[in-house]
């Protein structure tokens, strides 16, 4: 049921989740994500400051102005790695609404190739891992339900609402 839009407010989804009404919703930012897989492993990092400094990710960020989504993935990934991904693919979209009024879009890309070699810069520590040993535990909660869709070849969609760290809903679609 969709709330009344004379109603909503999206600094007030802590006392009800549900309220937030996607259809009308619009984030504050535009982001990407870029997984780089190979051999049994996925390219992983430690963040070392932004919106989730310390957590394990895909390497992402926001996009800058007249850039986009595909050119925002490579550049973050040459920012935080210092690689150059080969042959990204846009897989999903992930949209995040933050209980203090924040509120994030996130398009979520796919590579299987890439060159260079992936260093550690100032945002990021690169973290080769075993597509069976990804550290869910160290990631944001959303990335356990999403993140093994992208890595079966499957195409996504998924809305979550956080209150800080915690998740407090979620709806996440595999595509056909």
């Amino acid at each position: 049921m969709d709330p009344d839009p004379e109603r909503y407010d999206p600094t007030q989804c802590l006392a009800s989740p549900a309220l937030v009404d996607w259809q009308s919703w619009q984030p504050r930012d535009r982001a990407t994500l870029l997984f780089v897989v190979q051999r049994g492993r996925v390219l992983l990092i430690r963040k070392k400051r932004g919106l989730g400094a310390g957590k394990i990710s895909g390497p992402g960020g926001r996009l800058e102005p007249g850039e986009t989504v595909a050119e925002c993935a490579l550049r973050e990934v040459r920012e935080e790695l210092g690689i150059t991904a080969l042959g990204a693919e846009q897989r999903g979209e992930l949209s995040f609404q933050f209980t203090d009024g924040y509120s994030i879009h996130a398009t979520v890309f796919l590579a299987t190739d890439y060159l260079g070699e992936p260093q550690e810069t100032d945002e990021a520590i690169p973290l080769w891992t075993a597509l069976d040993a990804i550290p869910y535990d160290q990631m944001w909660a959303d990335d356990a339900l999403w993140l093994p869709l992208l890595l079966s070849g499957s195409r996504f969609v998924g809305r979550f609402v956080f209150a800080g760290d915690q998740m407090l809903s979620h709806d996440v679609r595999a595509l056909v």
